[in-house]
């Protein structure tokens, strides 16, 4: 029964567009392509890295990470201008995301869920991150947009440490 949900799914176009533009997304991070990644959100939204993994309540509670599209264009100019001491010799990265589940669909948006493994590595270290991701894509006259990404870091209530690239 499950097995027939999920193909059923992925031969809705909308959710093929969507899994293909969180791997572009991946990819594009990985490229450290920052200003590409901002071209693919809507101007409303929204990436979040919550502290408690259960919250929906982004605001009234602490993030990591809160970033509206102003926000999110600052962090890029720290990562990108060089005067950030996490952006000098920045990690390499290699992001996988699978699991696709989605949760929600509109006549305008699709909201997906994934599993994403982040390894990176910096100066001899390797650090391994994981976190349940949800992506809304938002269909618009440009196509398919990021319009919120919320990542779910599986030790987010645990000391992390500065990444110095964008999860």
């Amino acid at each position: 029964m499950r097995t027939d949900l999920m193909t059923a799914q992925l031969a809705d176009t909308r959710v093929l567009q969507a899994i293909e533009l969180i791997w572009h997304e991946a990819a594009l991070l990985d490229a450290k392509d920052y200003q590409a990644w901002d071209a693919l959100w809507t101007d409303e939204g929204r990436y979040i890295i919550p502290i408690d993994p259960d919250t929906d309540d982004f605001d009234g509670s602490l993030n990591m990470v809160n970033d509206d599209t102003r926000m999110r264009r600052m962090r890029i100019e720290r990562l990108t201008s060089g005067y950030s001491m996490s952006a000098l010799a920045a990690a390499r990265t290699v992001r996988t995301v699978s699991r696709f589940t989605v949760e929600e669909r509109t006549e305008d948006s699709i909201t997906v869920r994934s599993a994403q493994i982040l390894v990176g590595f910096k100066r001899d270290d390797q650090q391994t991150l994981a976190a349940d991701v949800t992506h809304r894509i938002r269909y618009t006259e440009r196509g398919p947009r990021l319009d919120l990404k919320v990542i779910r870091l599986v030790n987010s209530q645990a000391a992390v440490n500065a990444s110095g690239y964008l999860l």
